[in-house]
């Protein structure tokens, strides 16, 4: 069992839900992202998404779409990335998860860059326009190198494809709690964790909840009840969002650890 296995089996035995932080690594800049990075731990984060900007993230709302534009202007890139988890992984025995398209990856080749991710302290992948149809090679790349593959799940996804997606995941999967972009605002968040509960407890493997959660009231409706929600919930476009409010790396830091103790307090009030 990995860091991401572990760190879920130490949640499930404290009947406490995951809280995974996605950063944009590089916005505001790569040396402000490791300390971003630490700030969202010390906050309370299980476990960090590090975001490799993309020119086109077509999953993306205008939040971190404008992050990305700006971290791929300050020069970020996937070895950068990478360097920050090595950076971190000093720091933290929190499990970290590189969240990417499939360019970046396909680019470079599979092999060398499951060998970079491995050598960074990289535990799983989640590559969010790599259906699971075509995420074979990926997979097996990962899995030579340790790594877990965590794909995804949509309201949208049939049965059969759900099981699909959900046979092969590793780590956890990631339930998409809306048809459309992060950050949207009226995401329908107690029918998504309770399907992300349903999937988990039929496969065995934790789902968590992401898209929409931006508050610590919607923190827990994604979370749900201990015994039939969701295993824990993702937030991205608020972090991200507190960071391009910030006038400093120091006050985005106290906004980022502010935030992320606020949904730790909510996911953990009884």
């Amino acid at each position: 069992m990995g860091r991401i296995g572990e760190r879920f089996a130490r949640l499930r035995a404290q009947n406490k839900k995951a809280l995974v932080a996605y950063l944009c690594v590089g916005d505001p800049s790569i040396e402000a992202s490791v300390e971003l990075a630490l700030a969202a731990v010390r906050g309370g984060a299980d476990m960090l998404e590090l975001g490799v900007p993309f020119s086109d993230p077509v999953a993306d709302g205008p939040v971190i779409a404008r992050a990305g534009a700006r971290a791929l202007a300050a020069g970020a890139t996937l070895p950068r990335v990478l360097d920050v988890a090595r950076r971190l992984r000093a720091e933290t025995d929190v499990p970290l998860v590189l969240f990417t398209y499939a360019n970046p990856l396909l680019v470079r080749s599979l092999p060398r860059v499951m060998a970079a991710a491995r050598d960074a302290s990289i535990d799983g992948l989640l590559v969010v326009d790599l259906p699971v149809e075509a995420a074979g090679e990926l997979r097996g790349e990962a899995a030579a190198a340790g790594l877990d593959v965590i794909p995804l799940v949509a309201p949208t996804s049939s049965d059969a494809r759900a099981r699909a997606a959900m046979s092969v995941a590793t780590g956890f999967a990631y339930y998409v709690s809306v048809t459309g972009i992060t950050g949207s605002a009226a995401a329908p968040l107690e029918a998504a964790s309770l399907a992300a509960g349903r999937l988990s407890r039929e496969h065995g493997v934790p789902v968590v909840v992401g898209f929409g959660v931006d508050s610590p009231e919607k923190a827990r409706r994604a979370a749900g009840a201990s015994d039939s929600g969701a295993d824990g919930v993702v937030v991205g476009t608020a972090i991200v969002r507190a960071i391009e409010d910030a006038r400093s790396t120091s006050d985005a830091a106290r906004a980022v650890h502010a935030l992320v103790k606020s949904l730790r307090d909510a996911l953990d009030a009884p």
